[in-house]
């Protein structure tokens, strides 16, 4: 079976790709020079992974230009790979990917979106660990390729069409890590030096959510999806 990943030469698209080479698939990775043809570049493909760039300015356009081009190649499946928590309305990139997930939905492909919480490889515990927002905050904590099977077993397997799964291999908060670590955890300044608009308000939005909320993910769905 070959499947695009859009967005598959970041570090997600890259574990996902390896997912599926593990089970026999055969992962085609696209990036932005894709874009120019898209309907050439994923014309073969069966599925398809859609995951936006970081912070993108306007994923729901991003996301409906991939799934015009899906559409028109004629592939059957896409997975879309979205956020914990796209719904809440103090965060506004999140609000970005809810409006894309709508867009799936409605796309007449057969769908499955996946909502990761906030990755463990995001945390360097090899050293102090600082972060712009309170430290005992409870997190959902994804493994990246944790996330990146349960990818594969959505695309390649059958069952999954028309689900939403969030996605967390341990819940925590990053104190807790740190300590189980060996390193000290504290609350770092953050200005959003260095980064445009609307990032650095978008960032300064989440933290503020993170200090007052955390962004607690459930662990039975990915630990069902992959038969642990």
């Amino acid at each position: 079976m070959r499947v695009a990943v859009l967005g598959g030469h970041g570090k997600t698209g890259r574990a996902v790709s390896a997912a599926l080479s593990a089970r026999k698939a055969e992962p085609m990775p696209l990036g932005r020079s894709d874009w120019a043809d898209l309907p050439a570049a994923v014309a073969g493909c069966s599925a398809a992974y859609v995951i936006a760039p970081n912070m993108h300015h306007d994923e729901p356009a991003y996301v409906a230009d991939a799934l015009e081009a899906l559409t028109a190649a004629g592939a059957g499946r896409v997975v879309y790979h979205s956020v914990a928590s796209p719904y809440a309305p103090d965060m506004p990139h999140h609000l970005g990917k809810a409006r894309a997930e709508d867009l799936v939905r409605r796309s007449g492909l057969a769908w499955t979106i996946l909502q990761p919480g906030a990755y463990l490889q995001n945390l360097d515990l090899t050293k102090p660990v600082r972060v712009p927002y309170d430290v005992h905050a409870t997190f959902g904590f994804a493994d990246l390729d944790d996330v990146a099977e349960a990818a594969a077993v959505v695309l390649l397997e059958d069952g999954h069409d028309g689900a939403t799964y969030e996605l967390a291999s341990r819940t925590a908060t990053v104190a807790e890590l740190a300590a189980e670590a060996g390193v000290t955890a504290d609350r770092a300044e953050w200005t959003g030096e260095g980064l445009d608009e609307p990032a650095r308000s978008w960032l300064g939005a989440m933290f503020a959510y993170y200090d007052r909320h955390g962004l607690p993910v459930g662990t039975y769905t990915l630990r069902a999806l992959l038969r642990r």
